[in-house]
């Protein structure tokens, strides 16, 4: 989709959204707030914490990675028909940037992430701040006030029941946290070590003390190299690791190489099971929702390396 034809086409959009009661300043009159996310983990937030005075409309669904999405024509005409639009930052919906930026001129176009202090942010080698932030869930409870704050000041008719929500759950994150911790903290500390196939747990190895490694870098544009598959496969030789993990949203292939380098080398190294990284699960499963998420991950995690 070439820049002219995009911003013709939200140029004609936004007309149109105008025309047919222009969505961008709160609710119509008798229905729910029409909010656009990009990620199942945002809808959530808003799902959650706006309840029954919110209508949630995600634009990518399980195993779709958000590193390399690319907005259709379907998606641009959700975005122009929302009251307010809610994503992630940092980068994860890199290719969508230029897109938030002229929706934000028509209406509340928020990043999650807003609040996050720097210091609190991880970046890679060449500086690149780390987007993954929901797998520290004490970093998700300010995404979430995030959210509670925008749906207050957007609909402030339905502020207690914001709260009120907004509160229930965040007592939810905090109990999820604390599982995260206790769980982790069973593996012995020499064991603690997961590998995957790119680098989006670094914030769930700071939170919860687990060494965590990826082939690929913090984003899956970037491409990894024989090197970097020789590199991890003499790491897990040497410090005897037993298992490595998939991810819902990536390609198998990188973590299928490891397990045959190991195994070339004399060491065993299993698939200790598939992980849920830059998507949730299936809508109506356990893993659809952002708290079945975590707690899946930290008991395919636990039951691996323990």
């Amino acid at each position: 989709m070439g820049k002219r034809w995009m911003a013709l086409l939200l140029a004609v959009t936004a007309v149109a959204a105008w025309g047919c009661g222009r969505p961008s300043g709160g609710p119509a009159v008798g229905g729910p707030l029409k909010v656009t996310v990009t990620t199942g983990m945002v809808g959530d937030l808003v799902r959650n914490i706006g309840g029954e005075h919110v209508q949630v409309t995600t634009l990518m669904g399980a195993g779709v990675d958000p590193h390399l999405y690319k907005a259709s024509e379907g998606d641009i005409s959700k975005l122009s028909g929302a009251h307010a639009i809610f994503y992630n930052g940092l980068h994860l919906e890199g290719r969508m940037g230029d897109i938030f930026v002229k929706m934000a001129s028509q209406k509340p176009t928020v990043p999650v992430a807003e609040r996050i202090a720097h210091e609190k942010l991880l970046t890679d080698q060449q500086g690149a701040e780390d987007p993954h932030i929901w797998f520290d869930v004490s970093l998700w409870i300010s995404a979430a006030e995030v959210v509670r704050d925008k749906l207050i000041e957007i609909d402030p008719a339905h502020k207690g029941e914001y709260e009120k929500n907004a509160a229930t759950y965040l007592n939810e994150l905090q109990e999820l946290h604390q599982y995260a911790k206790d769980q982790v903290a069973q593996i012995p500390k020499e064991q603690r070590v997961m590998i995957t196939a790119h680098d989006a747990f670094n914030y769930f190895g700071r939170a919860y003390d687990i060494e965590v490694m990826g082939l690929q870098g913090i984003s899956t544009v970037s491409e990894y190299g024989l090197a970097d598959v020789r590199k991890l496969v003499d790491l897990l030789v040497s410090r005897k690791i037993k298992a490595v993990f998939v991810e819902s949203s990536v390609p198998k292939a990188s973590i299928e190489a490891l397990v045959q380098g190991a195994k070339a080398k004399g060491h065993t190294v299993v698939i200790g099971g598939e992980l849920f990284s830059d998507a949730m699960g299936a809508a109506g499963t356990p893993e659809g929702t952002y708290v079945g998420m975590v707690r899946h991950n930290v008991d395919i995690i636990v039951r691996a390396l323990k």
